[in-house]
């Protein structure tokens, strides 16, 4: 199956197989990708990929690995054997553990995309200088980021609010991976910074994962058409 161009991933938090495979079933693998994260992974393992993997669908694996270097190499080295399409470890790991993945995926000629989140989106300001983190989550993100993109990344995890000033940091091919995607009508939850998709992919961002607004809706690809007509 061709590569799509789609920036859509629906992330697919669920607690078992059966459910997210329901989901999955509901969507076009020609237009969206699928996201995989703890839980669903945790319970399930290594045959929820396989079965979105027969289903068609390019999978973004989200178990943001942070470790030694050595072991959370081989950690992205063991998802990129499962064929994903993207996975990710925290960049808050540090450079030597960034380049030790980035060199094993490269040496070994791996096709995934491997990127950094940087500061997740459910975090305020208020709480990063709770846990020693000096100044605003904009500036953690855009330095982390630099780090990411120095250290071998693809590209990184960033709210939408940072893709702009990456996109000027960073540049247009260094993939900006933006979750807290809502559309205008859509309840926050969760996330605290939040954006529209097509607010999103003006800002900068390159793929916009969208949860509850398509996988809550009565009709799945309606909602998700819903989302492409709005950034078309």
């Amino acid at each position: 199956m061709p590569a799509i161009s789609t920036p859509l991933i629906i992330a697919l938090d669920y607690a078992d197989l059966p459910s997210a495979l329901t989901m999955a079933d509901a969507l076009d693998p020609r237009r969206c990708r699928v996201k995989v994260g703890k839980e669903l992974f945790t319970r399930v393992g290594p045959a929820a990929i396989d079965a979105l993997h027969d289903r068609g669908f390019e999978v973004f694996l989200d178990l943001k690995f942070h470790d030694i270097p050595n072991t959370a190499a081989g950690a992205v080295e063991a998802a990129a054997d499962r064929g994903v399409w993207m996975t990710n470890v925290h960049a808050g790991g540090g450079r030597r553990m960034m380049e030790a993945c980035a060199k094993r995926m490269s040496e070994a000629r791996y096709r995934t995309h491997l990127i950094a989140v940087t500061v997740l989106t459910s975090l305020s300001d208020e709480e990063l200088d709770e846990i020693g983190v000096e100044g605003s989550a904009a500036a953690q993100v855009e330095r982390l980021a630099m780090l990411a993109q120095q250290s071998g990344m693809h590209g990184v995890v960033c709210s939408a609010q940072e893709s702009a000033r990456l996109r000027d940091r960073c540049g247009d091919g260094f993939l900006k991976v933006t979750p807290g995607i809502r559309p205008a009508d859509g309840e926050v939850g969760d996330q605290r910074r939040i954006m529209t998709p097509e607010a999103a992919l003006a800002a900068g961002s390159t793929h916009l994962v969208v949860g509850r607004a398509v996988t809550q809706a009565a009709m799945p690809m309606e909602a998700l058409t819903a989302i492409e007509r709005s950034i078309i």
